[in-house]
């Protein structure tokens, strides 16, 4: 295994994209790998002027760094991230400038995404997990979109993504 660490932000706690992350990493293996409920957490929107930083963000971070692998899972909410996932990724900015510290120990590390949507994934999706990456000196190692509906052919691609996500969480 790859000391993953898996975060997850979305409004509900135990919703489709819970059942995703579930469904990947296995009943028998979830309670192996750290998991982050974003929404249990109270982690304020970036701030120039940095009165946030007594709020959970610095010591998740804290936490974070100590994993090779950091799965990020999120719904698919108007085309993007949550609004919580996107919160976590605006925050990176403090690490390049209060807590440099907590910035660089990211370079080299891997990211992954379980997104969970009830349609297509949408175009850009990926985008700004990519850019993140590349800016802060991570890896990007794709996205594992996970379709709960109806529409069969959707449906189909779920298998093959499950055991994408499995591979570079169990076999990197």
């Amino acid at each position: 295994m790859s000391n993953p660490i898996i975060i997850m932000g979305s409004s509900r706690s135990y919703g489709e994209t819970r059942k995703s992350v579930t469904t990947i990493v296995g009943e028998d293996q979830s309670h192996m790998i750290p998991f982050v409920d974003l929404r249990t957490l109270t982690i304020s929107p970036f701030d120039y002027d940095h009165t946030n930083r007594d709020d959970d963000y610095f010591p998740l971070m804290e936490q974070v760094i100590n994993h090779d692998l950091i799965i990020l899972a999120t719904p698919v909410y108007w085309y993007t991230m949550s609004a919580q996932m996107k919160i976590f990724i605006d925050r990176l900015s403090d690490l390049l400038d209060i807590r440099k510290d907590l910035g660089r120990m990211l370079r080299g590390k891997s990211l992954y995404v379980i997104a969970s949507c009830s349609t297509s994934l949408p175009t850009g999706f990926e985008d700004p997990f990519s850019q993140t990456c590349d800016y802060m000196g991570m890896v990007y190692k794709g996205c594992s979109f996970i379709y709960h509906g109806e529409d069969r052919e959707l449906l189909e691609g779920n298998e093959s993504a499950i055991e994408r996500a499995r591979s570079i969480i169990f076999d990197a």
